[in-house]
């Protein structure tokens, strides 16, 4: 998965470089994630980086947007939670290096390889990721807004979903 994760996200660095820099903690995640099936590993790939995009969208993920974006990943991905961080790291690391380049491509991915449900939850997924500090912002609902767009979804139906979360949306609370 973690040679997935790179080609997937144009992480394909010098193998000696890199596996001189993995301690041994890192190469046995790997390999444990290597172990999932390769169509999972692509969805679990695009979605966290969907996730990540929208934590930062703001320029900033915060420590509880990194903490619940691990919660996701490990409850979609079936993961342990050290692979759940490694995941969410690089996902993080990737949305830092090139997100303005890759957020349509790997949305646009992502819409290819989901069905309606999975995008849906992604939807519910990313109002709580900019949740997690207790308020979306702004920027953040704008971010899922154009995800959502991206995913085909209609306008009402967005709003529909973004409704369940009013009570944290901070253009109405002030």
């Amino acid at each position: 998965m973690i040679s997935f994760l790179n080609k997937l996200f144009g992480r394909e660095d010098d193998q000696s470089t890199q596996a001189a820099s993995d301690t041994e903690t890192v190469r046995r995640i790997s390999r444990e994630l290597d172990r999932l099936d390769p169509d999972d590993a692509r969805y679990l790939a695009a979605f966290a980086f969907v996730l990540a995009r929208v934590a930062n969208s703001d320029s900033l993920i915060s420590e509880d947007e990194s903490r619940r974006m691990e919660e996701v990943v490990r409850e979609v991905g079936g993961l342990s939670q050290a692979q759940a961080i490694l995941v969410v790291q690089i996902a993080k690391s990737q949305q830092s290096l090139k997100g303005g380049t890759e957020n349509y491509l790997v949305t646009r991915e992502f819409a290819k390889i989901s069905n309606r449900d999975q995008k849906e939850r992604l939807l519910h997924r990313l109002f709580e990721i900019s949740a997690a500090d207790d308020s979306i912002s702004l920027v953040e609902e704008n971010e899922v807004k154009t995800i959502a767009a991206e995913l085909k979804f209609e306008h009402p139906e967005f709003s529909a979903i973004r409704a369940q979360y009013n009570e944290k949306r901070s253009i109405l609370n002030g």
